[in-house]
């Protein structure tokens, strides 16, 4: 897929463990590995949104194009 997500980077540069993001976020630690993962096939804006306010990034911080 040539989406990436970063988030994993993310949270490590912030040293945040997925526990405490799942929290923080208010979702589910399954759906963050889902999306952790790369394997999520859609995301909320308002997830994201709320992810990238925990982490203090944007967007693209978070997700990433590679084409293949």
């Amino acid at each position: 897929m040539p989406i990436i997500v970063n988030i994993d980077v993310m949270m490590a540069r912030r040293k945040m463990s997925l526990t405490e993001l799942s929290e923080r976020v208010g979702i589910t630690m399954a759906n963050l590995s889902v999306l952790k993962t790369g394997k999520a096939k859609a995301i909320r804006f308002s997830t994201l949104e709320a992810i990238c306010k925990e982490l203090n990034c944007q967007p693209g911080d978070v997700l990433e194009f590679q084409p293949e």
